[in-house]
Formats: structure tokens, sequence, C-alpha cells
């Protein structure tokens, strides 16, 4: 599994990625929960979830300017 190139979002509207972002960060808190309770999980998935964060706002910042 690679990382998602940031063209996937191009065309998303400020409130879609606003979503998309929301939704990431909410996967994010559910891996750490998975990794507290010692349930298994691919490590690599903190990665690009915090890789997709980082377009989404990337793309936020360039709309909203």
């Amino acid at each position: 599994m690679g990382f998602n190139k940031i063209s996937n979002f191009q065309n998303l509207s400020i409130e879609e990625i606003d979503n998309h972002i929301f939704k990431r960060k909410k996967d994010i808190l559910d891996l750490q929960i998975q990794k507290s309770t010692k349930q298994s999980i691919k490590n690599h998935q903190f990665k690009h979830k915090k890789h997709e964060i980082a377009q989404l706002l990337t793309l936020k910042t360039k709309k909203n300017n």
C-alpha cells in the first residue's frame, strides 16, 4: 500500500477537506486505542494517515489563499 497522491484530493471543496481531516484524525485515535489494548495493528498505518492529513492541510491552505 503506497501513499495517496495529492491529486486524488484536488477537486474537493473546503468542507469535504475538513471532513476528510476529521476522519483521518479519528482513524489515528482508533489505531492508538487498538495499540494500547494490545490488538494486532499495522504500524505503518499511522504514517499513512498522518501523510494524508498533511496533504489535506496543504490543499486547504492553498484553497484559502
